[in-house]
């Protein structure tokens, strides 16, 4: 398939402000840390901010994927049939949960905890919602798993908690570092195991489509001589990316390392030395690696149509 950058940066904004939120939602109801009240009041409302903003820029990517955006309330018109429609209605209610949770702590609300338990089922939706858009398209065999809703969970939730850490640091909030730090890695970790898997997993594949199913014709040999088109069309745009093998096995590898093994020794060294500096390279680069990811992600699924565009793909 062809990535679209608007829906990388949209999956993985919301999925680090998605991360973070629930990372804040525990740090409350578990007390941890030790912050007095002002101070945690401070931090669950700062933090919450920030969520924000990240949900409302991946709001304003995914507009760049819309051929009409004067019509992009009817995208949620088909909710009883249509993930993509769920999560139209999914996100809204997640910011407008982060909105309340995070003024309420600014007031001074005694019922952030209850606020908080909503906006966390409304953030568990969007992750179902974003994930079985895809998880659901059972022609795209690299999909069609329920890994993909795995994973999706758990790299969001890890470069939360990445991003939280760097928060708790900079916020001096020093009490929280280790504990989301510890979380990080191992949110990190089980998210390596559960992409790797997914990895393996699709180079196994064998496609159910042959060139004979695809043309409907089923002489055993048959060669292509032409696309069909004399120029490109949206199915040869659209279904396929136009790389080569070796890019994409350069930024498969490229991603594992930038998501998994870079951000947790930045994490070790950034709480060893409680140094600022390197728990934003920590997150900055699992994001970068996380963009790589989405982008090898869309480019991986192999849409059954490219068999009878085989010419040019």
């Amino acid at each position: 398939m062809q990535p679209a950058f608007s829906v990388i940066f949209l999956t993985t904004l919301i999925g680090a402000a998605q991360g973070l939120f629930l990372a804040l939602y525990a740090t409350e109801i578990s007390g941890f840390g030790g912050l007095t009240p002002a101070e945690t009041q401070r931090f669950l409302f700062s933090a919450s901010l920030v969520a924000l903003v990240l949900t409302t820029l991946g709001l304003i990517a995914s507009v760049f994927h819309l051929g009409r955006p004067e019509r992009a309330w009817r995208s949620a018109a088909m909710w009883r049939t249509s993930w993509l429609s769920r999560e139209v209605i999914a996100l809204p209610l997640f910011m407008l949960g982060l909105f309340i949770y995070g003024s309420a702590h600014y007031l001074g609300n005694s019922n952030t905890v209850l606020i908080g338990a909503v906006t966390a089922l409304a953030c568990l939706a969007l992750f179902i919602c974003t994930a079985m858009i895809y998880a659901s398209v059972r022609f795209l065999q690299e999909w069609a798993s329920p890994l993909t809703l795995v994973n999706y969970l758990l790299l969001g939730c890890a470069s939360g908690l990445t991003l939280a850490t760097l928060l708790a640091a900079a916020m001096s909030a020093n009490s929280l570092v280790r504990p989301f730090a510890l979380a990080a890695v191992v949110l990190t970790l089980m998210a390596g195991v559960t992409r790797t898997a997914s990895l393996m997993r699709n180079a196994r594949l064998k496609p159910k489509s042959t060139l004979q199913s695809a043309i409907g014709i089923k002489h055993p040999r048959i060669v292509q001589k032409a696309m069909g088109f004399m120029g490109g069309s949206f199915n040869t745009r659209e279904f396929f990316h136009g790389r080569s093998t070796e890019m994409l096995r350069s930024v498969k590898w490229m991603f594992l390392l930038m998501v998994f093994p870079l951000p947790l020794l930045c994490l070790a060294l950034g709480v060893t030395a409680a140094s600022t500096e390197m728990l934003f390279l920590a997150f900055a680069t699992q994001y970068m690696g996380l963009l790589a990811e989405r982008w090898f992600f869309f480019a991986q699924a192999n849409h059954p149509q490219n068999l009878y565009y085989q010419t040019i793909s």
